[in-house]
């Protein structure tokens, strides 16, 4: 079975190396374009380039995926099946290409959380469980035929990065999993069920992380680890902005207004909510690095007590 990946980030890697190491023959590797990172702007290749270059694998970089020379070199690969790990949305010129169609890995158990930012969302919103899904592509994002699915729970205190972890192994085994089925012909194809006010998953900016304090304890808590470690949520003290990475809930009446912060400058910060306080364990101050309270209080002494 010839083979196609198309993915970018870390999260993707996993995936193709499980294929590499199943001696799956991968015929083309399509990923982002180098951009420039970092305060000297060198160009930056995605983890997905770095480790198709490590084997020897062909990579294909188009700026536009409906570009002819890029359409003419894919189709010179003669692809059996492409699969789709964290890249971008293909044009059905693309996912229409290959005889076996176009796979693609989501990181959500499907119709739920359709979108960029399913990991985060979940979290964000409190969900206690999720999954991982394969499916065709097909027109409309995320819809497509489901093949395989996988429920994993998500544990109370876990952040975006630590299931973006976990999701990232298991992925790679559904993925094999999956071409192993195709490869058998035999597999199922389920259509997506229509659920009424399922959730979705569109994409994180920067406004979505800005901690309202009004909001009950347990939602802001959700929020900072649903955006932890990246982009990270966000919020105003003593005058500057601070990223807030990690979080404790102390269930004790406010008796501040919500969003008032509490310190001894020593050892701690906690800041009322609706209904509790916030206690500030791990903060970054714009332009400063990312450190724990107590050795951020050691240097810098919060005016408002």
């Amino acid at each position: 079975m010839r083979i196609v990946f198309m993915g970018t980030p870390d999260f993707a890697v996993p995936t193709l190396d499980i294929l590499v190491a199943n001696g799956y023959d991968v015929v083309g590797v399509v990923t982002a374009t180098d951009k420039p990172a970092g305060r000297g702007k060198q160009l930056s290749e995605s983890a997905v380039k770095q480790y198709a270059v490590s084997k020897g694998l062909r990579v294909l970089q188009p700026e536009k995926l409906k570009d002819p020379a890029f359409l003419s070199k894919l189709q010179a690969l003669k692809a059996d099946l492409q699969v789709v790990v964290a890249f971008r949305m293909l044009p059905e010129v693309v996912w229409n290409m290959p005889p076996l169609g176009t796979i693609n890995l989501h990181a959500s158990l499907l119709p739920k959380y359709r979108g960029a930012a399913p990991i985060n969302r979940a979290i964000m919103n409190g969900e206690k469980e999720t999954g991982l899904t394969t499916f065709f592509l097909q027109h409309e994002i995320d819809t497509g035929n489901i093949i395989f699915q996988e429920e994993m729970p998500i544990g109370p205190d876990e952040t975006a990065g630590q299931l973006h972890d976990r999701m990232m192994a298991m992925g790679a085994e559904l993925v094999l999993k999956t071409i192993k089925a195709i490869e058998a012909g035999s597999y199922p194809q389920v259509p997506q069920a229509h659920v009424m006010d399922a959730p979705t998953a569109p994409k994180i900016f920067r406004e979505d992380g800005e901690i309202n304090w009004s909001m009950p304890a347990a939602s802001i808590y959700n929020l900072i680890r649903g955006l932890s470690p990246y982009p990270a949520a966000w919020t105003v003290l003593d005058g500057k902005t601070f990223k807030i990475y990690e979080t404790s809930i102390e269930k004790t009446t406010p008796i501040e207004p919500a969003g008032t912060f509490v310190t001894d400058n020593k050892s701690f910060i906690k800041v009322a909510a609706a209904d509790g306080y916030l206690q500030l364990l791990q903060v970054q101050q714009e332009g400063k690095k990312k450190m724990g309270v107590k050795e951020f209080l050691n240097g810098y002494k919060l005016t408002q007590a």
